[in-house]
Formats: structure tokens, sequence, C-alpha cells
């Protein structure tokens, strides 16, 4: 169950952040709400993941894939460009996530 709540905890933050994009510094208030939301809903959900995994992981995983996810919306749906540098930060991201998981984060 832990997992489910973390995956829907970073869905959340990729709709709260995807949102802030179109808010214009906060200026248009429906995505700046949605921004809102999208935030509160993402705290409260990885609150209630924390009640069975480590922070480590969780967090970890929250932020990474929320990360990395962010960073493909941009490239395929907002026309940001895809460097091999912006690649290799994905991956290198990806990575950190995965060794923290395999280091024993518990």
């Amino acid at each position: 169950m832990g997992y489910a709540l973390l995956a829907a905890a970073i869905a959340a933050e990729v709709v709260g952040t995807t949102a802030m994009k179109y808010s214009e510094g906060f200026t248009r208030l429906w995505p700046s709400l949605v921004t809102a939301v999208g935030y509160l809903v993402a705290f409260a959900l990885l609150a209630q993941t924390l009640k069975s995994l480590s922070v480590g992981t969780a967090y970890a995983l929250w932020s990474g894939a929320g990360t990395a996810v962010i960073a493909a919306i941009g490239v395929v749906f907002l026309g940001e460009g895809l460097t091999l540098a912006k690649a290799a930060g994905i991956g290198l991201i990806i990575a950190g996530v995965v060794v923290l998981n395999l280091g024993g984060a518990h």
C-alpha cells in the first residue's frame, strides 16, 4: 500500500508542477489553484507513505521520479530541448534512486 500511496503522491506533485508552468507566476487563478491543490495532496500522500516506507526511500523515489517525469513533460509537451547533459542528468537521478534503494534505505 505504501508504494501505491507514493505513486499517487508523485502523480499529484507532477500535476502541481505542470500547472505551475501555466500559472504564469501565480497570476492565473485556475492553474494557481491546481498547483496549490496538487502540492497539498502530494504532501498529504507522502506523509501517509512515511507510515510504511523509510523516509530515505520514499523521498528519493518521490523527488527523483517527479523530477524525471517533469523533465520528460517539458521535452515532450512544452517544447524544451533534450540535450545530452539533460538526458545524462535524468539518468543520474534515476541511477541515484536505484542505488539508494539497493543500498538498503529501510
